[in-house]
């Protein structure tokens, strides 16, 4: 049995740029808190795993005086759930209005993983709501609803690049870390998989672009698709020899060149 674990954000979809960083920013507004996030400084926000916790990087002492915030925990606590439960909804709602489409290859490879009888499973940082709603979307609510796991938020005490939530993953999916395949976008989740013993192919996006994945075993600008993006290979360690778009195959022979060489000889028995 074999199995890919997907990180969400940047993988699934583009999403930090059009969605979870506008998200921010009307949360900001919406509580009357004077931050306003750009481009570049939510990139450098983004070496913070986890929605609440980038939150609560501007709550020092200082920005909580000046704007009048609570100061004790109790306080600091509320006030960080409510804007993560409003940045949710604001995100959630823009994915359900069809502004966050999956990135290239993406629907194409959960059906074949599927219709190939591999198990899939989600690993990431963000709450689950938003994991959800951008998983229907990339996959429809009949193939989400067969993922075998779905792990998000705080389903773990460390968030990456600690490897908790990819230990958590083939715990519940019940396989060896030489059967799983991981993934990600980010130096964040690489080193998580990585820490985690697992194979981990990368996507990158924009913010990611230039982080350093020696190790990976392969590196992509995304997946591709036959009649849409073409897939430029960045740097591969693996035995794959992927065309203009990566296949299920593909994904295969980067788990190790023993597998491809059994792999073909059953294909080819």
């Amino acid at each position: 049995m074999t199995a890919i674990v997907f990180d969400c954000d940047g993988v699934l979809a583009d999403t930090e740029r059009f969605g979870h960083l506008p998200a921010f920013n009307q949360t900001f507004a919406e509580f009357g808190l004077p931050l306003v996030w750009s481009e570049q400084v939510y990139g450098e926000k983004l070496q913070i795993a986890g929605g609440k916790e980038r939150m609560a990087s501007e709550l020092t002492p200082e920005f909580v005086a000046r704007n009048s915030l609570p100061a004790d925990p109790e306080g600091r606590a509320a006030l960080l759930a409510a804007l993560h439960r409003r940045k949710t909804e604001i995100y959630t709602e823009m994915v359900a209005a069809g502004k966050l489409p999956p990135r290239p290859g993406i629907t194409r490879i959960i059906t074949a993983a599927q219709d190939a009888g591999w198990k899939l499973a989600i690993a990431s940082t963000s709450a689950e709501p938003s994991v959800r709603a951008i998983l229907d979307r990339a996959a429809g609510p009949e193939r989400a609803s067969r993922f075998d796991a779905v792990l998000a938020g705080d389903c773990v005490a460390h968030k990456k690049p600690a490897p908790d939530i990819y230990l958590l993953a083939l715990e519940m999916l019940q396989l060896d870390p030489s059967d799983v395949l991981v993934i990600e976008d980010s130096r964040n989740g690489f080193e998580a998989a990585t820490a985690a013993d697992l194979r981990c192919v990368i996507t990158v996006n924009g913010y990611t672009e230039h982080e350093d994945f020696t190790g990976a075993a392969l590196v992509v600008s995304s997946l591709g698709d036959p009649d849409g993006e073409t897939m430029v290979v960045l740097a591969n360690s693996s035995p794959a020899r992927p065309g203009k778009y990566v296949v299920l195959e593909d994904l295969e022979s980067c788990l190790s060149g023993e597998r491809v060489a059994q792999s073909a000889q059953r294909r080819n028995a």
